[in-house]
């Protein structure tokens, strides 16, 4: 072994005297380092940048799919959007022109009028209570043509609310259409 001497630590610094000290330094974690380590390290990082290359890819094809789907969709979407606003609008015409008819029956044959809204009155309760006796019963497998719908009730409560005003005038500005609202 050779001696720790000042001559030879001069000797090992004379070899060092033409680069600069981070040089210097990186040769020094160089000769730490074993060499196929770094090699293994490095090709794991080529690896993960071919897998985060391919994820990558596989991203930009997923948004580009997304983005041709969204418009579709949108465009299916407002499509759809005005549909439903034209069958507002040709519902509340129908209701309207309903409503009408009523009042001009009732006017006309009032007493036929009353008869069939009692009729229809005593059916809709019937309805009203088998609905709720399979209701306490537990989900029937097959729907009975008795049970009371949605429609059958709004229609129910408008016929009484009707029947219920004094004034059932054509003129009336009092539109107890269940398809409007104040800012429909």
């Amino acid at each position: 072994m050779t001696e720790n001497t000042p001559e030879s630590e001069l000797g090992s610094i004379e070899c060092f005297q033409n680069y600069t000290a981070s040089e210097v330094f990186i040769q020094g974690l160089a000769g730490m380092v074993d060499q196929q380590d770094v090699e293994s390290m490095i090709r794991a990082q080529k690896q993960m940048l071919q897998r985060f290359e391919k994820t990558n890819e596989m991203l930009t094809n997923c948004n580009t799919l997304c983005v041709t789907r969204l418009k579709s969709a949108s465009a299916e979407f407002k499509k759809h959007t005005s549909t439903l606003i034209e069958m507002r609008k040709d519902l509340d015409n129908i209701f309207k022109r309903i409503q009408a008819l009523k009042i001009k029956i009732s006017a006309q044959y009032p007493q036929a009028f009353a008869v069939g809204l009692e009729v229809r009155d005593a059916d809709m309760e019937s309805n009203v209570k088998q609905t709720i006796q399979n209701n306490n019963e537990g989900p029937s497998e097959v729907s009975s043509s008795k049970e009371i719908t949605q429609e059958d009730a709004v229609s129910v409560g408008t016929l009484k609310r009707a029947n219920s005003s004094s004034s059932d005038s054509a003129n009336s500005h009092n539109d107890s259409s269940p398809y409007t609202s104040d800012t429909g």
